[in-house]
């Protein structure tokens, strides 16, 4: 089932369309605010063999085409722009404790489609140059409420103009590292962990996503730091933040994000995926070379964070994407369409 029981939607598909533009307008400006980003334009594609490209969790093949006019050079889709944000921050010569955000619009084909999942990602995609001494968990908690303050204030204003939404958020975020939440839950998948934290506290930054043997879920080597020490002996210095979903009574990841990987934490973090070959590409060469400043960033989910803002049920009810026919059914069945 893609819906639950009973489910109908608490707007009209105009008033959806109304309340969508509404919730990205109010979270850009807010987003903006909190973190001191400015809205630059970014790519669609990049060079293939770059090293430019996000690899995610490292198995999932971005879209790729050639150029003919440019004697066939292939090309990829981007699948996030964790590493092309950092290069526009030093190419724009950025200074710390500013950053930049973009509309970042991905094609991801070897996703799951389901309630939450389209092969269409659409995400504000944001980073920001850190201080020297500001690399340290202390920063990255800082950085997690200020995000999560503008969540809570774009809920608030939504529902000034939309008076059958309500905010279902708890006032603070909760901090739970991976390795206490695996201590804790042995016997749960890391999907069913972030299931009971989720539903206990109701929003919940998970810490240290990437490190472990095995780890909570995979992370790329190269852009976010999971492996440096930090306190008590445990790792990372990123992670994702989740919210309980009351509609779907199940989580719901709405951002991940991270301080990212310095020199030392890139080629340790290589080594333990082993593949150090990436360390001559030409992204990577520039990181080791000190061409980057050392930044923190992430990317927040835009139609995730619409559908949890307007209760909905279905990642398509907010977005227009390709759907099995079986989900099309089921919506209709529930008086809507998906788009």
């Amino acid at each position: 089932m893609y819906f639950p029981e009973g489910y109908k939607p608490l707007l009209s598909q105009h008033e959806t369309e109304k309340a969508i533009k509404a919730a990205k307008d109010i979270f850009e400006r807010e987003l903006s605010g909190a973190l001191r980003l400015s809205r630059v334009t970014s790519p669609l594609f990049v060079p293939s063999g770059s090293g430019i490209n996000d690899d995610l969790n490292g198995i999932e093949a971005p879209v790729s085409f050639s150029v003919k006019n440019l004697s066939g050079e292939k090309m990829e889709i981007i699948q996030s722009l964790a590493k092309w944000k950092r290069m526009a921050l030093a190419d724009y010569s950025v200074k710390p404790g500013r950053g930049i955000y973009t509309d970042m619009n991905a094609l991801r084909p070897d996703d799951d489609i389901d309630a939450i999942h389209s092969i269409y990602v659409d995400q504000w995609d944001w980073e920001k140059v850190m201080k020297d001494d500001e690399r340290n968990i202390d920063y990255l908690k800082a950085t997690v409420r200020n995000i999560y303050s503008a969540i809570k204030r774009t809920a608030f204003l939504l529902e000034e103009d939309f008076r059958v939404l309500h905010d279902t958020l708890p006032e603070n975020i909760t901090f739970v590292h991976t390795e206490d939440a695996a201590a804790e839950y042995p016997s749960l998948t890391p999907q069913e962990r972030e299931r009971e934290l989720a539903k206990r506290y109701g929003a919940v930054f998970l810490i240290g996503i990437g490190y472990g043997n095995p780890p909570h879920s995979g992370r790329a080597p190269d852009y976010d730091d999971w492996s440096t020490e930090t306190e008590n002996g445990r790792h990372g210095l990123n992670g994702d933040i989740i919210v309980w979903d009351t509609v779907r009574n199940d989580s719901l990841e709405l951002s991940s994000m991270g301080i990212r990987v310095n020199k030392e934490a890139l080629l340790r973090q290589l080594e333990i995926r082993n593949c150090m070959e990436r360390k001559d590409l030409y992204w990577h060469k520039r990181l080791l070379a000190g061409d980057y400043p050392q930044t923190i960033g992430g990317g927040i989910g835009q139609s995730r964070l619409c559908m949890f803002l307007l209760h909905k049920a279905h990642i398509g009810e907010v977005q227009a994407s390709v759907w099995p026919e079986s989900a099309r059914s089921e919506a209709k069945s529930h008086g809507f369409n998906l788009l």
